[in-house]
């Protein structure tokens, strides 16, 4: 379904690929099996697969897992899967191989969609392929959202800072920029929230830098924040951001897949 607004122009003189990849793995510290776990009678990894798949502009859709049996559920729902090295580092390494695989040209868009968003929007997907295709200054681009002071002390909320066009400054888990005049939350100006951009984990990557991207050595600042997209900084790189109006619920732990499960219930 095709919504007004938020189209997506392709080149006329070379026909440019859109390829969603889900990168889904079995283990994890917090919540072990977590793309299985059930919603509403199915797995939550389809769940994003569906949705990806209502995406306007994305051609293809794929799921990157180094389990067989998060694939066999994904083939067996007759969706497309590929079965990755199970020594990858990051899911954007695995998407990387699964790009690889699909032979796309240097400028088809590899668009990293999270395996735990079950709840996940359209509309930040198709603001970040549009950016990379009419921006090309960017090699890869990523969405934002709003903040609130509050919120933006917690480490595990990355924030953000970009210029007056959109180009990513910093990303950190520090509460950035600092606001001076005020040295306890408390004395936060009344709206301060407007200050602070969220970033949201989802990617879209020209394909040639997406496979220069996981070439690259990580950096000291990757390295202590644990931000892998700092190591397109640190060498370099721009990214473009998308200002969005809100993030999608997460699925991080059981309470998370609970909480999701309360919304499709009010759907």
């Amino acid at each position: 379904m095709n919504m007004p607004g938020h189209q997506i122009t392709k080149s006329s003189n070379h026909q440019i690929k859109v390829v969603a990849i889900i990168p889904a793995r079995f283990a994890s510290s917090r919540f072990p099996g977590k793309p299985l776990a059930d919603i509403q009678g199915s797995p939550m990894i389809l769940h994003v697969y569906q949705r990806a798949l209502e995406v306007p502009g994305i051609d293809q859709v794929v799921v990157a897992t180094d389990d067989s049996s998060i694939a066999n559920c994904v083939k067996t729902a007759g969706g497309e899967v590929f079965m990755t090295d199970p020594g990858h580092p990051s899911g954007t390494d695995r998407i990387a191989e699964v790009a690889r695989l699909l032979e796309l040209t240097d400028d088809d868009v590899v668009v990293n969609i999270q395996g735990d968003q079950p709840l996940f929007d359209s509309q930040p997907v198709v603001e970040i392929i549009k950016m990379l295709l009419e921006e090309h200054g960017y090699p890869m681009t990523t969405p934002a959202c709003p903040l609130e002071a509050e919120e933006a002390l917690n480490p595990n909320r990355v924030k953000v800072v970009v210029d007056i066009n959109g180009k990513a400054l910093y990303f950190s888990r520090a509460m950035i920029p600092y606001y001076r005049d005020a040295d306890i939350l408390e004395n936060l100006p009344k709206g301060s929230g407007q200050y602070y951009l969220r970033h949201l984990g989802l990617y879209a990557y020209r394909q040639n830098f997406l496979q220069t991207f996981v070439t690259l050595p990580q950096g000291k600042l990757e390295q202590i924040e644990r931000l892998e997209q700092l190591r397109a900084l640190e060498n370099g790189y721009a990214i473009g951001v998308v200002r969005v109006k809100k993030a999608p619920l997460e699925v991080d732990t059981p309470e998370d897949l609970d909480a999701v499960r309360s919304v499709l219930a009010w759907q």
